[in-house]
């Protein structure tokens, strides 16, 4: 059988902060590994031409001065609008709001593509507004009807915070709570429940190992990730054999590298 042609949206990128572009160009960067990816598109060509595909999408900061221009400027037939902040235009198909949910962000770029497939006739789907992110079929009556999966990133530094966040929301999971300290990780444990957490065992400004114990008594059927820069190849055989083995005694799913490997944490993550 012959495999599916991989399928892409082009995205124009305006505005945005540097660690909100960070951010972003790791989505795309990504999402390489899934069979809908997203690429940012240019105005123009490496050879200085005019780009002979125009963006599917624009994603817009409404806190841009460039912003105005999306206000005036007519869409080219099939191309969506998604704008972040107030003021939106009435032509925007989607309005998101800062703080900025990545997982909110990657579900619209999903949908631009279905509806580019229901545009040409490909596909019936009524995509005129967004969907849940997932379901919880075992929920009490009493919770909410529509329950995003959660994550907890326990001694993250930022740039590790903003990998995770960003390839977790590629996991469908729609928020990640990030706690620096024994005390906030502990509050957010005791009010949620969790489909993932992730532990820095380096951190060792905190009981690091104490806190997964926990997380993993409450929440036995989550994916818990332990990072450590004693799981790498240069830490020696017998330090890598001890913490593995300290690891297992918690009832952790792995331990994984750090810094961290991108291949080994997809792995991981896909399984949620």
């Amino acid at each position: 059988m012959r495999a599916m042609p991989k399928q892409r949206v082009l995205v124009h990128v305006v505005g945005f902060s540097d660690v909100e572009r960070h951010a972003l160009n790791t989505v795309f960067r990504l999402s390489q590994e899934r069979e809908l990816s997203y690429k940012p598109w240019m105005p123009m060509t490496a050879t200085g031409a005019v780009a002979p595909v125009a963006a599917q999408v624009v994603l817009v900061d409404g806190e841009s001065l460039e912003a105005v221009l999306s206000h005036a400027k007519g869409m080219p037939a099939g191309q969506r609008l998604i704008w972040v902040g107030a003021d939106a235009p009435e032509h925007a198909w989607r309005v998101l709001q800062r703080p900025i949910e990545w997982a909110a962000v990657l579900h619209d770029l999903d949908l631009v593509f279905a509806a580019r497939q229901v545009d040409s006739g490909h596909l019936d789907l009524d995509v005129t507004l967004p969907g849940p992110l997932d379901f919880d079929l075992e929920m009490d009556v009493d919770e909410p009807v529509h329950t995003v999966r959660r994550a907890l990133v326990v001694g993250a530094d930022e740039q590790e915070g903003t990998y995770l966040r960003t390839r977790l929301a590629l996991a469908k999971v729609g928020l990640v709570d990030e706690a620096v300290d024994v005390q906030s990780a502990l509050d957010l444990m005791q009010r949620y429940r969790y489909v993932c957490g992730v532990f820095n065992l380096d951190d060792h400004r905190m009981d690091v190992w104490a806190m997964m114990s926990l997380f993993v008594q409450r929440n036995p059927q989550a994916l818990t990730l332990a990072s450590t820069e004693l799981a790498g190849p240069l830490a020696g055989w017998w330090r890598r054999r001890r913490v593995r083995r300290d690891a297992h005694r918690v009832g952790i799913t792995a331990l994984v590298e750090r810094p961290f490997q991108p291949r080994q944490i997809s792995s991981w993550l896909d399984l949620i």
